[in-house]
């Protein structure tokens, strides 16, 4: 049995409210529980546990049934069954995407369970969300968790409080902002303020914490939603149907109720990558994680309510990647690195027992090791790496003389949102041949 089933924004809301006998159950005393998470590109990473297998999956506000990405990896030991083919459309001017749905499921996030749990495996394997974020990644979950149980996401502390809603009190909180949600096929929503072209607009957006970006606006002339005179046109990321593109620009205020940030990223996405999240009636755009990290942040589904409090990370500089370099993990590569164990204590400096004195062994020893290969997947046109010669497909070796092996996919990417001038000098295979490349970084806004 063939289905074909239309998403809205990232991903869209399959099905109705589960049932009461279908629901996320705490199994402790206390009907609550705090899980750590991985804060990845804005992104909140959570273990969960699948039919007794622990996986990786991203906390996404914009999904309904849980998807799994790396089907072909973990279907084996997952035992999907009770399936049925199926097809998914999102972001992106792609092709739908085929998917197999499953039931009869066991989730376990925590000490929160639950039984009889539908999920999407995806075939694709250009979805894996893996190499982009350089940490294995299997699937993503929503609103199944957040309709079941209050979730408290507390940025600062990278944890996550998991509270069944009977239980649940809300603190007195004089610094807190609370927010009335809406939903449209099971998505929330909230409105806020924006300061755009010298004009205060409002908008509705929806809450998506799978996104790592600030701002998503849609061009609306009549409504004064478009770019500054200052923008640039850059790839804004992986949909389910494929790449997004669109212009970045910055807004001069966002406001929720008292909370106020000032020259926050926005981007306004071509109109064909977003056709379908257009047509939820009123929606202007989207608040992502780089909006959401900024607060310990409550959702209270059923009561349909958003507290948002400030954080560490509230007056964080807003900035961009400054260099047009978009980098994923793909493969390995073999680096040359000494062999600690040959070497003594002290280094190299080996002490002679017998004789009570030290002798320099100038004999070091290596050995071969596999690392993650960082692989340039995007490039923006007219960027200082584009002038400098770099190419799409070119791996990064070293990044101003230390090499890429020595750090993860996200502190490379780090290097590329440096101050404006700041000198990179990358040496590169490509084809086989070792290359080198350098460039300031500039001012893009």
């Amino acid at each position: 049995m063939k289905k074909c089933l239309t998403l809205l924004f990232l991903f869209v809301f399959l099905s109705p409210f589960a049932s009461a006998q279908d629901e996320f159950v705490i199994q402790n005393k206390r009907k609550s529980d705090k899980i750590k998470f991985k804060l990845i590109n804005n992104l909140v990473i959570i273990p969960v546990e699948v039919n007794g297998v622990t996986l990786s999956f991203l906390l996404d506000t914009g999904v309904s049934k849980p998807i799994i990405f790396n089907f072909l990896n973990v279907s084996d030991t997952l035992q999907i069954k009770d399936t049925e083919t199926i097809y998914l459309r999102g972001l992106g001017e792609g092709e739908s995407v085929e998917a197999l749905k499953s039931k009869n499921n066991t989730f376990k996030i925590g000490d929160a369970i639950k039984l009889n749990q539908d999920l999407y495996a995806v075939f694709n394997t250009n979805l894996n969300l893996a190499p982009r974020l350089g940490i294995p990644v299997h699937g993503i979950i929503g609103f199944d968790l957040f309709k079941d149980l209050i979730v408290e996401i507390n940025y600062s502390t990278k944890t996550i409080k998991l509270t069944e809603p009977e239980v649940f009190s809300y603190k007195p909180c004089k610094s807190c902002e609370r927010f009335s949600l809406e939903f449209h096929k099971k998505k929330p929503y909230v409105y806020a303020l924006v300061g755009v072209n010298e004009k205060d607009v409002p908008v509705k957006l929806l809450i998506d914490s799978g996104g790592s970006d600030a701002i998503w606006l849609f061009e609306n002339e009549d409504k004064g939603l478009k770019p500054s005179d200052k923008f640039f046109y850059d790839f804004l990321g992986h949909g389910l149907n494929g790449s997004v593109y669109g212009k970045r620009s910055r807004v001069e205020t966002f406001s929720l109720k008292s909370f106020v940030l000032k020259n926050a990223n926005v981007s306004y996405p071509d109109t064909k990558s977003v056709f379908f999240a257009k047509i939820i009636k009123d929606r202007n755009g989207s608040l992502a994680g780089n909006i959401l990290k900024r607060f310990d942040v409550i959702f209270d589904y059923q009561r349909k309510l958003l507290t948002l409090k400030k954080n560490k990370y509230f007056r964080e500089a807003f900035s961009y990647n400054r260099s047009g370099i978009e980098l994923a993990h793909q493969g390995t590569r073999v680096v040359r690195e000494v062999d600690k164990s040959a070497v003594g204590k002290n280094g190299l400096m080996n002490r002679n027992e017998t004789q009570n004195n030290f002798r320099i062994d100038r004999t070091i020893k290596y050995k071969l090791v596999l690392k993650p290969a960082y692989v340039i997947v995007e490039l923006r046109e007219g960027s200082p790496a584009e002038k400098a010669g770099l190419l799409k497909g070119d791996i990064i070796l070293s990044i101003n003389g230390l090499g890429t092996h020595q750090y993860s996919l996200q502190q490379v990417i780090h290097k590329f949102y440096d101050d404006v001038n700041k000198r990179i000098k990358l040496k590169v295979e490509r084809d086989g041949k070792i290359l080198t490349f350098s460039f300031n970084l500039e001012r893009l806004l």
